[in-house]
């Protein structure tokens, strides 16, 4: 983790309030501008080099001719991220939290929702615009075990996502739709919203919201949360 790239969003809510961790990508920062004093929740981004081997659950042939494939390090990155970047950038910022949520754009949206089902520490998770027509993920969704007691997952997604010009892309909306029904069938509280656009229209502007939609959660159901695991 670059500690010179991370931000923190302090919460009205105290050093114990939540924590939202916002996967984010050191070569476009996310702006948090505009949400000082309008979460209960704290925010600490953790910026994530090289996504496409870092963020993806296992390898996958690349998008485009000329690409990279994905390398599929997600669980060592989930590893690194819950046992060294989040306490490291918590304990920097002078955080207790009481419970934790994961969030992410694109390919961190998807590395989110794999924190999410794959770690029980995460009460919820924000799946914004997430790459979710990746190859084998709804296959492995819906063969997987995990908690849902009281967690919360929000997903967004843009209108015309779906007219992506590879065909991968096109599965974006459908995948999306079906991790949605899988979550519900568990017993997930799930909200999904779709906004107009593309993949990269009002990026920021859709982060937020995301933001918006868990600190909204956490800090209603605060007092059913337990302390982390």
């Amino acid at each position: 983790m670059d500690a010179t790239r991370m931000q923190v969003l302090a919460g009205t809510g105290g050093a114990t309030a939540p924590c939202i961790c916002l996967v984010d990508a050191p070569e476009h920062p996310t702006s948090l501008e505009g949400l000082a004093g309008l979460l209960t929740c704290n925010v600490v981004t953790i910026p994530v080099a090289g996504w496409g081997a870092r963020l993806t659950p296992w390898p996958a042939p690349a998008l485009y001719r000329g690409e990279e494939d994905y390398a599929g390090q997600a669980a060592q990155t989930l590893e690194w991220l819950v046992a060294e970047a989040l306490p490291a950038a918590e304990a920097k910022a002078g955080l207790s939290p009481r419970a934790r949520a994961i969030a992410g754009y694109s390919l961190a949206g998807l590395f989110s929702l794999y924190a999410f089902v794959h770690d029980s520490r995460f009460a919820a998770v924000g799946c914004l615009s997430g790459s979710l027509w990746y190859d084998g993920w709804t296959e492995h969704l819906e063969g997987l075990a995990f908690p849902v007691a009281g967690r919360y997952a929000f997903f967004s997604l843009g209108t015309k996502e779906r007219r992506g010009p590879q065909p991968r892309l096109k599965q974006v909306q459908v995948r999306t739709e079906t991790c949605v029904r899988l979550l519900r069938q568990r017993g997930v509280r799930v909200d999904l919203t779709m906004n107009p656009g593309g993949h990269l229209s009002h990026i920021d502007e859709r982060i937020r919201a995301g933001l918006t939609a868990l600190d909204a959660h956490l800090a209603a159901n605060l007092p059913r949360l337990g302390p982390l695991a």
